[in-house]
């Protein structure tokens, strides 16, 4: 019974959006019932209804985002998250695995079934996201095919870490020399891979003089892990420097480098590796470059509708600038990468100036800048205007002749992508006449702005209701009409959660240039006058953002003051 009506929940939706007609609803689901295959089956395969319009429409009824499944790179798949069984059983793939959430794509969303299995089997508070029926199942009988092929690292243990490999691993007689190095090397493989586990973002080696730390940044939070024998902090530096292709003799200079670790067959991680001599030897930090967060789609980052609204808008245009600004660590790059991926077609050339490139995407031609050899941003930004370019996007804009130059683009036909480091989107403007650009140029080329932070998810499992007075609300920034029955969360902690957060989600202030800003530019206006014409035009502020957030019961008022003090 409780299928039936679930099925006629669904059916209900597509009829008031006009996909099933009224009088053909109810013959429809009774040769479903006979059939006994879904609503959804029975529309595409004997109706012939598009898929995809059917996965679009349910989406929108039911407030999941939608996923194009030919978009993901099958590359990218939560390997270690897959249960063969439930995924036939259910017809629903597990995507990806972002700030403790794992994302399942199913094409029926009331199959609730699916996702309660799917949460209880793997541990993880799962979010719906809605494919259309034929590309489900045709990556999922794809999936299946190599499943068997396939190497879960949540099931290795301590006696298989040592055959992980390292691309191009040259392996360097000082560092691993002999049978003694053996447990280093199986150590470090244990570390990495619990980083990729539990979601880390960076780790840090740290030697001091009586002690050797090693730490994770999950949720952008630092935590200790472990502490080795301090004794071993020179032989694991030097095991992490082989893995870098690093110079392991050179103890006196900063150096970088990279490791791709293959773990299965098919799927191998980047990190971006940073070694720098310290008073105790040298500390090393990795950063774990997720291929998967620069195909997660507009819908999955946290814009509020509006805000999307006007990205897409400014990502549509044809030419202008688009500036993403924010502290590091704050999601510019992924908010850049997933425009870049709405844009990359086979029609556009889209060339991008990195320092470092972090991820690697298909169809789009990525420089990285060598400053010792003459490459910086400004010397690649020139290269790109000699290559028929569409599209261009600049790492950041550091100086006045970055700036001239990915102005002039702005200006001249194309769509300019890059990114500032400022605390608001309306010092955004101000930086760059401050910079040297004329006014003018600012307001002719500059299109939108969107400053951004990254803040803490509440753990589902633990969160409770805060006691906050109607006072302190009003001071936090709600309005008044909003304090009286306004339910609010805070954090606990449990075992499914690090001090009661599970993973990120993004508080954004976008900010589109209008004429009447444009007006302000030219007159010479503060970034005070520029924020007051934009609030006038309904623009919401980080902090208007991050409250949104909490009262959705998405973060904490803590995690408010702390994101946007």
């Amino acid at each position: 019974m409780k299928g039936i009506h679930r099925q006629s929940s669904l059916l209900s939706a597509l009829v008031r959006n006009e996909i099933v007609a009224t009088e053909k609803a109810g013959s429809i689901f009774s040769e479903s019932q006979r059939q006994k295959i879904s609503i959804i089956s029975y529309l595409v395969n004997i109706e012939k209804t598009s898929p995809n319009i059917i996965a679009q429409t349910l989406s929108k009824s039911f407030g999941f985002s939608y996923v194009d499944l030919k978009q993901i790179d099958l590359n990218i798949l939560p390997d270690g998250l897959r249960n063969e069984k439930l995924i036939s059983k259910h017809n629903a793939l597990p995507l990806y695995l972002r700030g403790g959430i794992l994302h399942v794509a199913v094409s029926d969303p009331t199959n609730i079934d699916a996702i309660e299995e799917f949460q209880f089997n793997t541990g993880y508070s799962t979010e719906v996201v809605i494919a259309d029926e034929i590309s489900l199942r045709e990556v999922i009988e794809k999936i299946l095919e190599d499943e068997n092929s396939a190497l879960d690292i949540t099931d290795l243990d301590q006696d298989e870490l040592g055959d992980l490999d390292v691309e191009d691993d040259k392996k360097d007689e000082e560092a691993s020399s002999g049978a003694d190095d053996a447990p280093i090397v199986v150590y470090i493989n244990k570390i990495l891979l619990d980083a990729i586990k539990k979601g880390a973002s960076d780790l840090h080696f740290e030697p001091f003089e009586h002690k050797f730390r090693i730490r994770f940044r999950v949720d952008g939070i630092l935590t200790e892990v472990a502490s080795p024998p301090v004794n071993l902090s020179s032989r694991m530096t030097a095991r992490l420097k082989v893995m870098s292709k690093l110079d392991i003799a050179e103890r006196r200079l900063p150096q970088d480098g990279r490791i791709k670790l293959a773990i299965s067959k098919k799927k191998s991680i980047d990190f971006r590796v940073s070694t720098l001599p310290t008073m105790w030897g040298e500390k090393v930090v990795m950063r774990i470059l997720d291929s998967s967060s620069a195909k997660l789609g507009i819908d999955i980052l946290g814009y509020e509708d509006e805000q999307k609204a006007l990205y897409l808008d400014a990502l549509s245009k044809p030419q202008g600038m688009i500036l993403v600004t924010g502290p590091t660590g704050s999601g510019k790059t992924v908010s850049l990468y997933t425009g870049l991926n709405i844009l990359n077609t086979e029609e556009r050339n889209i060339s991008t100036a990195e320092d470092p490139v972090e991820i690697n995407l298909e169809g789009v031609n990525q420089v990285q800048i060598n400053n010792k050899a003459g490459l910086d941003f400004s010397s690649a930004l020139r290269s790109f205007l000699r290559q028929d370019p569409d599209i261009v996007m600049v790492g950041e804009i550091r100086d006045l002749e970055t700036a001239e130059i990915a102005i002039k683009a702005a200006q001249t036909g194309h769509l300019v992508l890059s990114t500032l480091h400022t605390n608001s989107a309306a010092e955004t403007l101000t930086r760059l006449l401050n910079m040297g650009v004329p006014s003018y140029n600012v307001a002719s080329s500059v299109t939108l702005i969107i400053a951004q932070r990254l803040a803490r998810r509440l753990c589902n499992h633990c969160k409770v209701e805060d006691d906050i007075s109607e006072h302190a609300l009003l001071e936090f920034g709600f309005a008044e009409n909003e304090v009286a029955n306004l339910t609010i969360y805070k954090a606990v902690g449990c075992d499914e959660c690090t001090k009661g957060y599970k993973g990120r989600v993004g508080i954004y202030e976008v900010m589109k240039i209008s004429q009447d800003t444009a007006s302000i530019i030219m007159d010479g206006g503060t970034s005070l006058d520029i924020a007051k014409q934009a609030r006038t035009e309904g623009f919401k502020n980080l902090r208007q953002s991050a409250l949104l957030k909490a009262k959705s019961g998405v973060t904490s008022l803590s995690e408010v003051s702390r994101v946007t003090a």
